[in-house]
C-alpha cells in the first residue's frame, strides 16, 4: 500500500490503513485542504473536477463532490474527461481550481487527486506546500446547510477542447482530411478512448481501428505508453493495414506513436517531431526537461532558434518556458506544451499538430522519424544506504567531470560531445537515478557504467 503527498497532489493505492494509502478519510482530508486554499486565493468559489476511467474513479469523484460542496464550493463535473480537458475548462469556468482524478500511467489500483490553480495549471512547489500544511493542521470550518455549494454536470468540454484545437492555424485540417489517414488507437480502456477517435474524426480521418477504447478502467495492459506494454497494437499494425498508430496514457497527457510497420516512433521522437513541425511555422525558443533528448536541441539549431533545458517536471517546464516566451515545450515521455492552446501536456493537440506536420511531409512515419538525429536513452539506477548523502555524492561527480558542461539545476546534468548522463536523487528512496544518451544503444549503455564506476570510486 502507498500514499504519496506531493506538491502537485495527492496519489496513492486504493484501499487499506487511513494515512498508508489512498482512503476515503484521506481523500476527505486533502480535497478539504485544497478547497480552503481555493477560498483563500480566489475570489471564485468553483472547482471544476474530472476524472479518467479507473474502476476507483467514481467513488473518488463522489467523496471530493461531497466534500467539495460541504465546505460551500460549487462543483463543475466534467465526469469522464481528460488531464489537459480539465486544465481548460478552469480558466473557462472562472473556477478557483480544478481537481483531475487520474493516477496517469500507474495501474489499475491507483488513483490520485491532480491539483490545479485558478490558471489550470500545476500548483507551484510552494502553493503544494502550503495545501499540505493545511491538511496537517485540519483546522476546518464546514459551511451550514443553506450555504452548502451546488453541482453542475458539464459533459461538453471534450467536444470544446477538440473545437478549440481546430481553431489553431497550425492545424489543417482540410489536409489531413485529404490524406486519407488509416489509423489505429489504443486507448488502454479509459478516457483516451472517447477523446482520440472524437478528435479524429473531426480532423476528418475516417478510418479508424479502436483498440481498447471502452472506458471500463480495466487496463488490458500496463497503462504506461512504452515499447514493452505496446504489443498488441504494434502486432495488429505488423498487418501493413495502417498508416500510424496512436497511445495514450489513462489521462491523455502522453502521446505515442507507431510506425507503419508496428516499430515505435519513439515516445523522446513525439516532441521532436512536433517541435520541429512549430519551428518551421512560428520562430521562438523551445523547452523540455534534462532528461529528455538532445535531439531537441538539434532541430532548434536546425531553425536557428534556442533550446532551453529545465528541471525535470511539468510545472518546471512550463515555468521555464513562460520565463523565455517559448513557442513549444514538453517532455520526453511523449509530453507536448502548446502554450497557443494551453499549458499543459496535452496529447489531443499533439496528436493535431503531429499529423498535419506528417501530412505536409509527403513522407511515412519510418521516413519521417529518419530525418531526426538518431539517439538512444539508457535508463538505470544504483541503490544506496540511506547513510549514504547523496547531495555530497553528485558535489563531488562535479568535481570529477568539472571539465565538462555540467547542470545542477535538477542533480547532475553533465554534456559530453558524445552524449550526456543525467544522475537526480529520489525523492522517495535512497537510490540514483542514472539516464544516459548517446547515439546508439552501446554507447549509451556505455556512459552509464562510466558513471556507475565513479560514483563507486568516490563512495569507496
Amino acid at each position: 500500500m502507498a500514499l504519496i503527498k506531493s506538491i502537485s497532489g495527492i496519489r496513492g493505492t486504493i484501499g487499506g490503513a487511513a494515512g498508508h494509502s489512498l482512503t476515503p478519510p484521506d481523500i476527505v482530508k486533502y480535497a478539504s485542504a485544497f478547497a480552503q486554499w481555493v477560498r483563500k486565493h480566489s475570489t471564485s468559489k468553483k472547482i471544476v473536477i474530472g476524472r479518467d476511467a479507473r474502476i476507483s474513479g467514481k467513488m473518488v469523484s463522489n467523496l471530493v463532490t461531497s466534500t467539495l460542496q460541504s465546505l460551500g464550493i460549487e462543483v463543475i463535473d466534467l465526469g469522464l474527461s481528460t488531464t489537459p480537458t480539465v486544465e481548460m475548462a478552469v480558466p473557462k469556468e472562472k473556477a478557483g481550481g480544478g481537481i483531475i482524478l487520474t493516477a496517469s500511467h500507474n495501474p489499475k489500483q491507483w488513483n490520485a487527486l491532480k491539483l490545479l490553480n485558478e490558471k489550470g495549471e500545476f500548483l507551484s512547489a510552494s502553493d503544494g506546500d502550503q495545501i499540505l500544511k493545511i491538511a496537517e493542521l485540519s483546522e476546518l470550518s464546514f459551511a451550514m446547510i443553506d450555504d452548502l455549494g451546488d453541482y453542475i454536470k458539464k459533459r461538453e468540454y471534450i467536444d470544446y477542447h477538440i473545437n478549440e484545437i481546430l481553431k489553431l492555424p497550425l492545424v489543417d485540417k482540410e489536409l489531413i482530411q485529404s490524406k486519407n489517414f488509416k489509423v489505429i488507437v489504443d486507448g488502454v480502456n479509459s478516457t483516451g478512448g472517447i477523446a482520440v477517435p472524437a478528435l479524429l474524426e473531426k480532423l476528418g480521418v475516417s478510418q479508424i481501428e479502436k483498440l481498447f477504447c471502452e472506458p471500463t478502467g480495466e487496463f488490458p495492459h500496463n497503462p504506461e505508453p512504452l515499447p514493452e506494454n505496446l504489443t498488441e497494437i504494434s502486432s495488429k499494425m505488423r498487418s501493413g493495414a495502417f498508416d500510424l498508430g496512436i497511445v495514450v496514457d489513462p489521462d491523455v497527457d502522453r502521446l505515442a506513436f507507431l510506425n507503419e510497420d508496428g516499430s515505435l516512433f519513439g515516445e523522446e521522437y513525439t516532441l521532436v517531431a512536433v517541435a520541429d513541425y512549430i519551428l518551421k511555422n512560428k520562430k521562438g525558443p523551445a523547452v523540455s526537461n534534462l532528461s529528455s533528448t538532445r535531439a531537441l536541441r538539434d532541430v532548434c539549431t536546425k531553425h536557428g532558434v534556442e533550446y532551453h533545458a529545465s528541471a525535470v517536471g511539468e510545472v518546471n517546464v512550463v515555468e521555464k518556458m513562460k520565463a523565455i516566451n517559448a513557442v513549444i515545450g514538453g517532455e520526453g515521455n511523449g509530453g507536448i506544451i502548446y502554450p497557443d492552446l494551453h499549458y499543459g501536456r496535452d496529447a489531443l493537440v499533439g496528436i493535431a499538430l503531429f499529423l498535419t506536420h506528417l501530412a505536409q511531409s509527403g513522407k511515412n512515419m519510418t521516413e519521417l522519424k529518419a530525418g531526426y538525429p538518431p539517439y538512444h536513452i539508457s535508463k538505470n539506477k544504483i541503490e544506496l544506504t540511506p547513510a549514504i548523502d547523496v547531495d555530497d555524492l553528485l558535489i563531488k561527480i562535479k568535481s570529477v567531470y568539472k571539465e565538462e558542461d555540467i547542470n545542477d539545476i535538477d542533480g547532475v546534468k553533465i554534456d559530453f560531445d558524445h552524449g550526456w548522463v543525467h544522475l537526480r536523487k529520489s525523492n522517495t528512496e535512497p537510490i540514483i537515478r542514472i539516464y544516459s544518451e548517446a547515439k546508439d544503444e552501446s554507447s549509451a549503455n556505455q556512459l552509464a557504467e562510466e558513471m556507475k564506476g565513479a560514483i563507486g570510486r568516490i563512495l569507496g
